[in-house]
């Protein structure tokens, strides 16, 4: 008899062993029928595998838009695809097929292909899917694993770097793989999919060997989110924050410092509005500012750690025959700070932080826009604290970040990070902090998952992930728990019996790049920036020569009131002038006629598409400034 638990702890007997899929055909044929795999004790396995022992089993849907069930159908798809590649190309050679967080891809030795060809690869994959092949599990020998794939080199070579003497297969049709699984049932289940790119790969990441072509794709259990996948897909390629920022004149690279970027005169106008929202948002939260410096002396970073654990990423130099390192991570100049002199344990906790100036050596193969340099800044602090107030200001932090998020619409979910297997500290350190993080999450209250080995060097963290409109997530706050450097820089203060202690010290940063924050709010505006953020507030469109001079008059007006203003005085038509300051994503057009001059009203035209005429000067400055002031993310002003 074997009995099969639940995950409401319901239990079913069955006399003899069945398989997964006859378990839910006793649930229902319905249920039966959208199950993808099934959860054996934490193992994901295929439904026809045979249930041998009593357990515990959680099926996987398509109900359920559950990640793990989207891996399952990503795999199986990019196996439909290479059994489809080997029908069109016969000497193609298979490497391996992932699933990625978006969709799929194959590594194949094979003849160049480009986006042209992706239409009867598509069409042979319909086929595949139509004919609806189960897909089999099959485990043989390495002998005999090494026979079938004798043509094959690139599955020799893995199987030569396994440690089982038995190995994997997955049958469907004609076509057999060398794969761990688990996989759907069978190929019907493949029913929404996209190729979406091809791109070369060396195998195994190395330059030296053979260059394969990557097939992407992604796949679905319904096309409505495959529609809407692709739609958001062309949609990042509009607010792909490069081209928005070439566009609207906001930054650029040049050749003479690669991957550091150059600010222009209206990204700064996004960058200070940025960093004075920050400020106070800080000096509310009880932070003071600090500045320290950007090079500082080898024996600093030996001294931090950073030296034997971050040195290939360092930037040095040597002056009057010493050392030096371009900082990488504010943390050191910190140390010096609160080290400076004696603290007592009334100051804390201390929160110190730094807008600071960081350089890192990224390969040039990675560098991307804003969202991957190696000059940029970052909003730092480091919290000094006693170990009595870990939660109150792991909690403070936690607060902080959804504050500043909602003001720019993004939500977050949360990740702790544990010890890497390159670090600093004691275990007993180690212990402290990570518990002392997973206890504040816990009071906290919202969902977080944990990354094993995934902290810095010298502490756990939390990762915040946010999500922006076009629901890809970023991870760029962190908090981190750190005992090691305090230790390292001996800080202490003086506690109530007027002994000293060891502080213990939180790092935070809550944009993260500074530079990296502002291209995900470019894409995630797709460039039409809430009014307190955008470039260029309003722009005054004169409706011919004749009204320029008091169009000049309205917009010194508004700059008496530190609107960001520009006139459009050309000589074009207003129907243009309008669509350019579009173009641009100027917030607000006011037009300015002879109905305006006389009546000292405005006609304002929004971005959202809104008109609205007679509008007062000061109905205008009182609405206007209110908005700019409490940070609206909305334009609707006048309603």
């Amino acid at each position: 008899m074997i009995n099969i638990t639940f995950p409401d702890d319901s239990i079913k007997s069955f006399e003899n062993p069945p398989t997964g899929l006859e378990v839910a055909g006793t649930i229902s044929e319905g249920f039966a029928r959208n199950c993808v795999a099934m959860e054996i004790d934490g193992d994901i396995v295929d439904l026809n595998r045979q249930i041998t022992n009593d357990t515990h089993v959680q099926f996987i849907t398509t109900d359920d838009h559950d990640p793990k069930a989207l891996s399952i159908l990503r795999h199986s798809a990019a196996h439909v695809m290479a059994q489809a590649i080997l029908r069109l190309y016969p000497d193609a050679h298979l490497t391996i097929g992932p699933a990625i967080e978006d969709g799929f891809y194959y590594d194949i030795d094979m003849e160049p292909v480009s986006e042209d060809d992706f239409p009867k690869i598509e069409a042979e994959m319909k086929k595949i899917v139509k004919a609806k092949f189960p897909v089999r599990r099959k485990v043989v020998s390495r002998q005999e694993a090494e026979a079938f794939y004798k043509e094959e080199p690139y599955k020799l070579e893995m199987i030569s770097e396994f440690d089982s003497d038995t190995v994997t297969f997955y049958e469907q049709g004609e076509f057999t793989d060398l794969c761990r699984g688990p996989h759907i049932p069978n190929t019907g289940f493949v029913k929404a999919f996209k190729l979406t790119k091809v791109s070369g790969a060396y195998w195994r990441a190395d330059q030296n060997r053979q260059q394969l072509q990557r097939i992407y794709g992604t796949a679905f259990y319904t096309k409505k989110d495959l529609d809407e996948h692709l739609h958001l897909i062309e949609e990042a390629r509009k607010r792909d924050h490069r081209k928005l920022g070439t566009a609207l004149d906001l930054f650029s690279f040049h050749d003479e410092a690669p991957g550091m970027p150059f600010i222009h005169p209206k990204g700064m106008e996004i960058w200070n509005a940025l960093l004075a929202y920050w400020r106070e948002e800080h000096r509310k939260a009880g932070y003071v500012e600090t500045k320290t410096p950007v090079l500082l002396q080898r024996s600093l970073w030996e001294k931090s750690g950073h030296w034997e654990n971050y040195r290939e990423n360092m930037y040095t130099a040597i002056i009057d025959d010493t050392e030096y390192a371009i900082k990488p991570m504010n943390c050191p100049g910190g140390m010096i700070l609160y080290g400076m002199r004696p603290h007592s344990y009334k100051e804390l906790p201390l929160r110190a932080a730094e807008i600071g100036m960081v350089h890192r050596h990224e390969l040039s193969g990675v560098l991307s826009g804003l969202f991957r340099v190696r000059m940029f800044h970052q909003d730092d602090a480091h919290i000094f604290m006693t170990p009595d107030q870990i939660h109150d200001e792991i909690l403070g932090v936690l607060k902080l970040v959804k504050r500043i998020y909602s003001t720019f619409d993004l939500s977050f979910h949360l990740e702790l990070s544990t010890r890497p297997e390159k670090s600093i500290g004691t275990d007993e350190q180690w212990d402290t902090a990570t518990n002392g993080l997973k206890s504040a999450l816990d009071i906290y209250g919202e969902p977080y998952k944990i990354n094993e080995g995934d902290g810095a060097f010298y502490g756990p963290k939390i990762d915040i992930h946010i999500k922006d409109a076009l629901r890809r997530t970023w991870q760029c706050g962190t908090i981190q728990l750190d005992m090691s450097l305090p230790e390292r820089f001996d800080l202490h203060y003086i506690g109530k019996d007027n002994e000293r202690y060891r502080p213990i010290m939180i790092h935070r940063v809550i944009y993260g790049s500074i530079e990296r924050f502002m291209g995900i709010l470019i894409e995630h505006f797709g460039g039409k920036f809430p009014l307190w953020m955008a470039p260029v507030q309003a722009v005054v469109l004169p409706i011919n020569d004749d009204l320029i001079l008091f169009a000049q008059q309205v917009k010194t007006m508004l700059e008496k009131q530190e609107i960001r203003t520009e006139i459009d005085d050309r000589s074009e038509s207003l129907k243009k002038k309008v669509r350019d300051a579009q173009m641009v994503k100027i917030p607000l057009m006011l037009t300015i006629g002879e109905k305006e001059k006389e009546g000292n009203t405005l006609a304002v035209r929004t971005l959202d598409g809104s008109v609205h005429y007679g509008i007062t000067h000061e109905t205008f400055f009182n609405r206007v400034l209110t908005h700019i002031k409490t940070r609206k993310k909305d334009l609707q002003l006048f309603e």
